[in-house]
C-alpha cells in the first residue's frame, strides 16, 4: 500500500473527498465478511445434507444464513456475528447428527 504519511491533505487531494472514500471502504470489507461467513455457511449446510442426509436441516440452515447475513448487513454492530452463530450451529449439527 502507498505511504500517505508523508502526503499533504493525508493523501487525498483536496478535490477527493477522504471521508466517503474510507466509509465506501469500510462497507466493502464488511460486505465482504458477511458475505464469506454466508458461504461457509453454505458450505456447512451441504455438508450437513450430504454427510448426514439431513436434508430438511440443510434446507433450514441455508435460509437462517440468508436471514442472519440480511440482519448482519442491516446492523453494522452485529456484523459477521449473525452468521457466524448460524455456521456455529451448522457445525454443532455436523458434529453431533
Amino acid at each position: 500500500m502507498a505511504d500517505t504519511k508523508h502526503a499533504p491533505h493525508g493523501g487525498y487531494s483536496p478535490e477527493m473527498d477522504g471521508r466517503a472514500h474510507e466509509a465506501t471502504y469500510r462497507g466493502f470489507v464488511q460486505f465482504a465478511e458477511i458475505g464469506t461467513a454466508v458461504v461457509i455457511c453454505f458450505m456447512l449446510a451441504l455438508a450437513v445434507g450430504g454427510i448426514k442426509h439431513a436434508w430438511i436441516t440443510a434446507v433450514f440452515g441455508v435460509i437462517l444464513s440468508l436471514v442472519a447475513g440480511g440482519v448482519g448487513a442491516v446492523a453494522p454492530s452485529i456484523g459477521v456475528r449473525a452468521p457466524a452463530a448460524v455456521g456455529i450451529l451448522l457445525l454443532l449439527a455436523l458434529v453431533l447428527y
